[in-house]
């Protein structure tokens, strides 16, 4: 008889380690993610201060050049400022397009709706005309 209950206790623990073991497994697999993830996130942040160093070095860099202009022949210096002239004519032109564009348009709705109030009114007043025939 001994034997018989010796087999489900024994059966018992086997059940019981397999168990702990798998829940163990579970456990170490969980720490890894959380592992893994801390390492990619660390990474990631070291990424986004390099980038940010990179683009306040660049930053720097542009305004030092800005600051100190290379000097240019006399010839260049000539071909840039007619450049930036002919830049300018070109933006002011393009703002009284806009300005000519803008104020037809209004110019036309505003025709429009002359021309739909106008048409709106002799319609109330050949409605009024006809109203008045009908009450005499």
């Amino acid at each position: 008889m001994e034997s018989i209950t010796t087999i489900p206790d024994q059966m018992f623990y086997l059940i019981i380690l397999i168990i702990v073991a798998v829940v163990l497994l579970i456990i170490v697999f969980q720490w890894r993610k959380v592992a893994e993830s801390r390492n990619s996130i660390s990474i990631l942040e070291k990424e986004i201060e390099l980038k940010k160093m990179s683009m306040v070095e660049k930053d720097i860099e542009s305004k030092r050049l800005m600051d100190n202009p290379i000097p240019l022949p006399q010839e260049q210096q000539d071909s840039l400022s007619a450049i930036r002239q002919s830049t300018t004519e070109v933006r002011s032109n393009v703002g009284y397009l806009h300005s000519e564009i803008n104020e037809r348009l209004a110019r036309l709705e505003a025709e429009t709706e002359l021309k739909k109030l106008e048409k709106m009114l002799k319609e109330i007043e050949a409605k009024e005309k006809k109203l008045k025939k009908m009450d005499k």
